[in-house]
């Protein structure tokens, strides 16, 4: 047996999540059966499409069991195995318990190299978050040299690397974060032309028309909300929207109505495309040649966010939701 940490869905939240949403329990896990493993955790990733996984709402994905363990992205080491695909000792990343140890089946878990990259990197740039930026920055956005495009949470795990992408294309990349600090990291770091503190700014359509004179040809969206009506109105003929996300409404109570004037669609030939990385996993190896090539080329930077201790994981993912995280977002949990 062994004795292990898990941190359960205690409540479903109404509006903000709140602490009394978690409980923390200890259980024994027994030795692992023919075809599982027992996996340490070493490093869970939080992310925001864990909010809408907490309600019951009609989704993508099934929502956390009600006093069960939530589960995330993450990396773990192999304890004990009755799985002949998998060793002692192995490292591995896969989606798994918030807990100390994760009894699993094995379904889904893939072996990393430690020798690569840090650990942390391979829940950001070399996980989930840089593939989301990949296919919806290469493969929705598709920038073109001397184009506009925005980045709604321009240093948040996807943005600060689907920025970056787009530089990479060669077009003029305009953001929006949190605070001046990020800003300011976006432009001298990620390489961003302009990034706007939206917590500061009231008139987000007039920070655009600055910062955007010619319009939006391609908007990455993760935000949502007022920032994504005010770049809806500017976007330019056959502009194109890779739609990741939406953190700012994920805490309403009540939906919010979508941007005026919806006709525009039809006036500007739009194309609005909704995405969900995991439809995509066939490209997961495409996607490792070439950002796994411009990280070792230095093409690539990033920042994250280590918060130290599972115990710790509750609070985090408040933050999170709130843009307290700067960068990639990780809980090292051993």
């Amino acid at each position: 047996m062994t004795k292990t940490v898990q941190v359960l869905l205690a409540r479903r939240p109404q509006g903000d999540v709140t602490a009394d949403c978690f409980k923390r329990v200890e259980v024994d896990l027994a030795a692992p059966a023919e075809g599982q493993v027992l996996i340490r955790s070493r490093y869970l990733s939080l992310d925001p499409y864990m909010r809408p996984r907490m309600t019951e709402t009609r989704s993508y994905t099934p929502p956390f069991e009600l006093g069960k363990p939530l589960t995330g992205g993450v990396i773990g080491e192999i304890v004990a195995s009755a799985n002949p695909k998998f060793s002692a000792g192995d490292t591995v990343i896969g989606m798994l318990d918030w807990a100390s140890h994760t009894l699993h089946d094995g379904k889904g878990l893939r072996k990393i190299d430690p020798a690569i990259a840090p650990l942390p990197a391979w829940l950001g740039t070399l996980g989930m978050p840089g593939f989301t930026a990949w296919y919806g920055m290469n493969r929705l956005c598709k920038p073109k040299a001397g184009e506009t495009v925005f980045v709604s949470a321009a240093t948040g795990a996807v943005g600060q690397i689907a920025g970056q992408l787009a530089k990479l294309a060669g077009a003029r990349v305009v953001g929006c974060a949190g605070d001046d600090a990020k800003c300011n990291f976006a432009v001298r770091e990620l390489g961003y032309d302009a990034c706007f503190n939206h917590r500061l700014e009231r008139d987000y359509g007039a920070m655009l028309d600055r910062l955007c004179p010619k319009g939006i040809d391609a908007d990455f969206e993760n935000v949502g909300g007022k920032i994504f009506h005010a770049v809806f109105a500017r976007l330019s003929d056959f502009a194109r929207v890779a739609f990741c996300g939406a953190i700012s409404e994920y805490q309403d109570k009540e939906p919010m109505a979508g941007p005026p004037k919806m006709f525009a669609i039809v006036q500007r030939r739009l194309s609005i495309q909704g995405f969900i990385i995991s439809d995509h996993l066939p490209l997961m190896g495409e996607f490792a040649s070439e950002v796994g090539a411009l990280v070792r080329a230095g093409k690539l930077k990033s920042r994250e966010t280590v918060i130290d201790g599972l115990d710790n994981a509750p609070q985090a993912f408040m933050g999170l939701l709130k843009g307290e995280n700067f960068g990639k977002l990780v809980v090292k949990v051993a």
